[in-house]
């Protein structure tokens, strides 16, 4: 048991998925019968708002503020697209909300359908979630059943429905705008705004792109309030909860739901069972592949979106992969960048061209062939990488830069003794 209150995980069974009865036995769609065609949809948008709740799916954008993009007067039909996708290394909360509690899901996107009155929703699932689609498909048929889903639902005037879609399994398609295209049939590069989706998406009608762990706040905080909400959170700015995955060098590696704010240390020392014995903790990327290295120096640091922003890095997708004094940091940014580096939709060249330029230049100083003016060049490098047209490059070379931040002495010591110190190649 948790010491700490769970929300989104209240229902989650070993192996199995919480039943459409056990997700009504816990207040489930509750909120979905207080408020479709009883209450104004801007009453809900207006205790999302009040509730401050983020975007849980890396940028931490604000939900309500998102939805109130959507014009009044603006064209219909209007959707919403879930991202489930999950492309991120070492993130796999999606994965774990859909097996534990797939009516929240489901509920939490109804309610946001309602605020800005779309028709139709999209989740948008990568193929090797294959189970996960098949789960939410048997569900949301549970849910229509139940008269949740479809026309007029619960003898109101909102119609609304839910379709699965899945995806074609690249990295790229997580961004906001290269999803919209992957799911009209177009080639998934990323497109610059204006016009924004919420004036001109799916098909040039309104849509807002939203994660499931975003929505599955939603019938929580329309059931409870703002106050109660904020108050689940450690830290001063904090509102709510979030699953946090660990990874790594820890005993204990999953996906736990716990307070924002609370602090990194206990998260892997409590939580994920520490290091194994005789491991000693040297970093980690606390959000996801595309987020900065954190020392020893940050290891109390609370896992908030401003609290991590003060020490220069991203709470991102709460992803915390953990390695040890006997991890070779250069190998694993070397891992990150080949990942990124093929993930690249090719659309700009900083993106295109600088991390394969990158990637051969760290894979050089990991095998032995490193020089000293690769150093400067890297360097050079990432800070081009700002100037793509969208911030997957910038995410893949954060924990580049950070590998030369912190750990410089590391790569120098490649290029010295001409050979990785940690592996013998």
């Amino acid at each position: 048991m948790s010491k700490y209150p769970l929300v989104l995980f209240q229902n989650r069974q070993p192996n199995r998925i919480a039943t459409l009865d056990e997700y009504r036995q816990s207040s489930g769609y509750q909120a979905l019968e207080d408020f479709i065609g009883k209450r104004p949809p801007g009453e809900v948008t207006a205790r999302i708002g009040e509730a401050g709740l983020r975007g849980r799916g890396g940028a931490g954008f604000p939900a309500a503020k998102k939805w109130l993009a959507v014009p009044a007067d603006g064209a219909f039909p209007r959707y919403l697209a879930v991202n489930a996708d999950e492309m991120e290394p070492g993130t796999f909360k999606d994965r774990m909300l859909i097996h534990a509690d797939p009516h929240l899901i489901i509920e939490g996107m109804i309610l946001a359908g309602y605020a800005f009155a779309a028709s139709k929703a999209f989740i948008f699932v990568r193929p090797s979630y294959e189970s996960s689609a098949v789960i939410l498909e048997t569900e949301l048929e549970h849910a229509r059943h139940a008269g949740y889903l479809g026309r007029n639902i619960l003898g109101s005037e909102f119609s609304f429905d839910i379709s699965v879609h899945r995806s074609g399994g690249r990295y790229i398609c997580g961004e906001g705008t290269a999803l919209l295209n992957a799911l009209m049939g177009k080639r998934p590069n990323p497109t610059k705004p204006p016009p924004y989706p919420t004036l001109k998406g799916l098909w040039d009608r309104p849509t807002v792109v939203n994660n499931i762990e975003t929505l599955a706040n939603i019938p929580h905080i329309l059931r409870n309030g703002a106050e109660w909400f904020k108050r689940l959170a450690l830290s001063r700015e904090g509102m709510g909860t979030k699953l946090y995955c660990v990874s790594g060098r820890v005993n204990n590696p999953g996906c736990f739901e716990l307070p924002i704010g609370i602090r990194l240390s206990e998260i892997i020392d409590e939580f994920a069972g520490g290091l194994p014995a005789g491991s000693e903790f040297k970093a980690c990327l606390p959000g996801g592949a595309s987020t900065r290295y954190l020392t020893r120096e940050h290891y109390d640091v609370e896992m908030d979106f401003d609290t991590l922003a003060a020490v220069g890095n991203r709470l991102g997708t709460a992803a915390i992969m953990v390695f040890d004094r006997k991890t070779c940091l250069v190998a694993t940014t070397l891992n990150l960048l080949q990942f990124f580096a093929r993930e690249s939709c090719g659309w700009c060249t900083p993106c295109r061209e600088g991390l394969p330029y990158i990637r051969d230049l760290l894979w050089r100083i990991e095998y032995g062939e490193g020089r000293e003016e690769f150093i400067p060049m890297i360097r050079e490098m990432c800070k081009f990488s700002w100037n793509s047209y969208c911030a997957l490059a910038p995410g893949a070379t954060s924990p580049v830069e950070s590998l030369l931040t912190y750990f410089e002495d590391e790569v120098r010591e490649h290029i010295s003794q001409r050979k990785c110190p940690y592996n013998a190649h």
